[in-house]
């Protein structure tokens, strides 16, 4: 199969679908891999390392999408990439569709297969093409929300560990998943005060396990989130329902309400926010103030340390992508049900009921529209 790797064009994402060593497996497979000049260059993997691993440069992204039956990438397509798709076509990346109806109805329109990293399920239900990238997030987060702190980004001018004698700031983590288990994992470590809110009981024991004393762990309810909210220095949206749009956890009211020069960091905003003021943001410009709240709502987090990222990526990704190319798109699809379940888009038709309900949209099953092998 020819596969193709555009290089990204989202404002300062500098990750690549496939690496080097990615790519030399592919090709030990019996596959070709187009590679777009550059595509690697802001994470020091050159064009040299690309073509001593088997694979073929192209000039620009025009002839990796004219190119290629299977297209890897990292982020979702921006509207120019979404046009050069065409039917028979398939796409492998994150989609976060929900919040997103003009990428919907653009993917909708190329006829081509449109494959979700954040939707496809692991053995015991897990999302582990998501799970890395959530790792990045959540441990970036606690990152990010200190440096909002500082006086000069907007911030209360706290440090999060505090020191001898002076309490530390208070972090409060809605979601208690992988990226809210990362987030709690490096706030603890600087030493802050950390609340984790979650509606698993069961995911509550287990960061109870993990941390103990350390951390407390709370139900979120509507009165539990507005008292720790209000009292906290740093709030970590980490909400997710996968594929859909993310809840809105913290109203417009409540952020008012929220001391000045407190941070929100929204890691849940590639699927909409779970803050009712957040809008994405990018790393060249990442915050802005609320009435008198710093938010930090940089819709590609992972892509602030991409080499870590392209390559915790990879080591996930791999699998599905030789099964995919080795099988057939198609092929691959009927005879795996956790791949199964990224399938988003085929055939211009809508394959994931949560993006269907936050579209008002109509969807139909993915094997009704992949047809008998």
């Amino acid at each position: 199969m020819q596969i193709g790797v555009p290089k990204e064009i989202k404002v300062h994402e500098y990750r690549v679908g496939l690496t080097p060593a990615s790519v030399r497996e592919l090709v030990a497979h019996g596959h070709a891999v187009l590679v777009q000049q550059g595509a690697g260059a802001g994470i020091g993997l050159a064009d040299d390392a690309y073509l001593a691993a088997g694979a073929m440069l192209a000039d620009s992204a025009e002839e990796v999408f004219a190119s290629a039956e299977l297209i890897v990438k990292v982020k979702e397509p921006q509207p120019a990439e979404c046009r050069m798709l065409r039917p028979q076509q398939t796409l492998f990346t994150y989609l976060h569709l929900a919040p997103d109806p003009e990428q919907t109805r653009l993917l909708l329109a190329s006829g081509a297969t449109a494959i979700a990293y954040e939707t496809v399920t692991g053995p015991g239900g897990g999302l582990p093409l998501l799970a890395p990238m959530s790792e990045v997030a959540g441990r970036m987060a606690i990152q990010a929300g200190a440096a909002c702190l500082e006086k000069e980004r907007g911030g209360a001018g706290l440090l999060l560990g505090g020191v001898p004698g002076v309490p530390p700031a208070k972090v409060v983590i809605l979601g208690g998943g992988t990226v809210g288990g990362n987030a709690a994992q490096i706030a603890v470590g600087v030493g802050a005060a950390v609340v984790v809110l979650d509606r698993s009981i069961d995911r509550l024991r287990q960061l109870d396990a993990r941390f103990g004393n350390r951390i407390r762990t709370i139900h979120p309810t509507r009165e539990s989130i507005e008292r720790h909210v209000l009292d906290a220095d740093l709030v970590v949206g980490a909400a997710l329902v996968p594929g859909a749009a993310a809840p809105k956890l913290v109203s417009a009211e409540m952020v008012r309400a929220m001391r000045p020069g407190s941070v929100l960091v929204d890691v849940s905003i590639d699927q909409g926010g779970c803050f009712a003021t957040s809008r994405p943001t990018t790393h060249a410009d990442p915050t802005y103030l609320v009435d008198g709240v710093v938010h930090y709502c940089v819709a590609n987090m992972p892509g602030a340390v991409p080499r870590t990222s392209t390559f915790a990526l990879n080591n996930a990704t791999l699998p599905f992508v030789l099964a995919l190319a080795g099988k057939g798109c198609r092929q691959a699809l009927r005879d795996d049900p956790q791949l199964r379940a990224g399938l988003n888009v085929i055939d211009g038709a809508l394959t994931c009921a949560p993006v269907a309900e936050a579209q008002g949209l109509d969807w139909f099953e993915a094997m009704a529209k992949l047809g008998p092998g």
